[in-house]
């Protein structure tokens, strides 16, 4: 990773963010289509929200452009104090593979591979020796209580176990940031609710974690809500300036411009 790539530290007490973005569009095509606009976002390391909006409003861009998968049109993009912008592809790999997990809604294990390995692939570019990403994905799949299931396939696994063998993988490399995709969408409300469990498990351990879902439910039961929608922000739980939401938790806002998801 390029020696810009380096995050500054903060002293103690200070505001500490591990993501900003400051009037982040991001638009596609020919005439553009908007996916988002003028986002302006803050969380500050140990944070655990959710960003929450209907299917179209501009999740998924924004999941993206958090996980820097994706380079803004137009604003700036801060991760772990360093610029999106002045990194190369090469420094953006390096990036996300030691500061950024991902977990999908979809498990993407390999089947046919025990939880051990799938969770040591997650180091298979972090520069981790063969011996040592072993020892770590075991130390991860304990951590998400999973360590009678070392050697089990995914097949021979629950959907909630496959979600957690997902979730070590993500975290296997000590990420400052996890980014969640609908983690629980694919799971039984008493999975889902260990889920949820597990991440707030993670958030108490320090992790900041952004979970991105159009489950109000879910959204709820985190300490912080950002609804997104059309491409803007249009209410956080933390800000005292947001909007007022209305019926459902959700603003009034005129019918949809076509934003992505």
């Amino acid at each position: 990773m390029s020696t810009s790539a380096v995050a500054p530290t903060s002293p103690a007490g200070a505001p500490d963010p591990v993501v900003e973005l400051r009037d982040v569009g991001r638009t596609y095509g020919r005439p553009p289509t908007v996916a988002l606009a003028d986002v302006s976002l803050t969380v500050q390391r140990g944070e655990l929200l959710a960003v929450v909006g209907p299917s179209g409003s501009g999740k998924s861009t924004l999941l993206n452009v958090l996980g820097t998968l994706d380079r803004p049109t137009t604003g700036t993009v801060l991760i772990d104090g360093v610029d999106v912008a002045a990194q190369s592809d090469r420094a953006l790999s390096g990036l996300r593979a030691h500061r950024i997990g991902f977990v999908f809604q979809q498990f993407h294990l390999s089947e046919g591979v025990s939880a051990v390995d799938n969770v040591a692939a997650g180091l298979l570019y972090s520069g981790v020796p063969q011996r040592s990403r072993r020892q770590r994905a075991v130390a991860a799949l304990e951590r998400v209580g999973l360590g009678h299931r070392l050697d089990h396939e995914p097949n021979q696994l629950s959907g909630g176990e496959r979600q957690r063998v997902a979730i070590a993988r993500a975290v296997v490399h000590r990420p400052p940031l996890l980014l969640a995709d609908e983690p629980t969408g694919n799971l039984d409300s008493r999975a889902g609710a260990g889920i949820v469990e597990l991440l707030h498990e993670l958030h108490r351990e320090g992790t900041s974690i952004i979970v991105i879902t159009h489950d109000v439910d879910l959204a709820a039961r985190l300490p912080r809500r950002v609804t997104i929608r059309d491409g803007h922000v249009v209410d956080d739980s933390s800000s005292p300036t947001a909007p007022t939401p209305g019926p459902g938790g959700l603003p009034t806002l005129a019918p949809s411009r076509g934003a992505l998801s």
